[in-house]
């Protein structure tokens, strides 16, 4: 009897990948940082029992509907909405994510790009590194205080909380939006649930963790950044589709807002030449959310499990559809 056969759209850890090697033929893309051709996803998910996919994989309809032998699909994010989960679900296949392992890592780059982007960092650093630093002068690349100033976190998850007590430490006031209130991050916390327009009226630092829906594309609109404070700034370490990045770049370019820290973008990778990019105000990471050494071992080790789960015929740890298997 043959083993199933399980492709990975990223070259990763072999060490990870031993104990499941051992009950199934595996095979990866062979690189660690370029996106797997399209043509190569759809020639390899026809033929796999499972997959393990990255966020920037698109796992559709097309896809799904060529995929005879499809059992498991473990993306490697907290995120899914790179997979049309509800035909997933019709054609029996178990979608899975890594939800929770990646928190307290997410959460640190989030603050540290709100602490970038307000203290100009990347721009001080390259200021240094291109011989600019002539002198000393009082104003000089001087940016935005972060303690004791006010935090509205739209999307008040396990992420935000995580956020949120790190705000707590720097002494700011804590707002928060969410389609339901929180009552760990109201009791525990101090933080304030709010009207989403509240928030951007009141904050001094809007930072955008809610995941990417219907009801949240575009949510941050012209309309939202012509709301926020003059010196305010925007972090957007959740979707880049949340946000109407035509209308950020207006906003930015016109000093409605003080600047951005951006993670996520509309289209990944971002171009650049991008015109985000040729804006000094704007700190730019190449979606890194989650990309420690540590963590994003454990959640390759996770979707490695969750794979090994459903080919023995067994639940998966971090299942995405419930209602698989029943």
């Amino acid at each position: 009897m043959s083993k199933p056969y399980v492709f990975i759209t990223r070259k990763i850890s072999e060490e990870v990948l031993a104990p499941l090697m051992e009950i199934a033929e595996v095979h990866s893309w062979n690189s660690e940082s370029e996106a797997v051709p399209r043509e190569v996803l759809l020639k390899e998910a026809n033929k796999a029992d499972a997959l393990l996919t990255m966020l920037s994989d698109s796992v559709d309809q097309a896809l799904l509907t060529q995929a005879p032998n499809l059992k498991v699909i473990a993306n490697l994010a907290v995120g899914f909405d790179n997979i049309d989960v509800k035909v997933a679900t019709e054609q029996g296949i178990a979608v899975c994510n890594t939800p929770d392992v990646l928190t307290e890592t997410t959460a640190d780059l989030t603050f540290g790009l709100m602490l970038a982007t307000a203290r100009r960092l990347t721009e001080a650093e390259t200021y240094v590194k291109e011989g600019n630093w002539q002198s000393w002068s009082p104003y000089l690349l001087a940016g935005s205080d972060v303690h004791h100033k006010t935090i509205g976190i739209v999307g008040m998850g396990k992420i935000g909380q995580a956020v949120a007590r790190r705000a707590k430490g720097f002494g700011m006031e804590i707002l928060y939006h969410n389609r339901s209130r929180n009552d760990v991050a109201e009791n525990e916390l101090g933080a304030m649930y709010c009207s989403f327009d509240e928030l951007l009226t009141e904050a001094d630092y809007v930072v955008c963790l809610t995941p990417l829906t219907e009801e949240t594309k575009h949510l941050f609109d012209a309309d939202a950044f012509k709301r926020m404070k003059p010196s305010s700034i925007f972090v957007n370490v959740g979707r880049g589709q949340v946000v109407d990045e035509t209308a950020l770049i207006d906003a930015l370019s016109k000093k409605e807002i003080a600047g951005a820290g951006l993670d996520v973008f509309y289209q990944e990778p971002i171009g650049a030449d991008h015109p985000l990019l040729k804006l000094p105000q704007v700190v730019a990471l190449p979606h890194i959310g989650s990309a420690s050494v540590e963590t994003r071992t454990i959640m390759m080790e996770l979707c490695r499990d969750n794979i090994i789960a459903v080919l023995n015929d067994k639940r998966p740890k971090t299942l995405v559809n419930r209602e698989w298997g029943r």
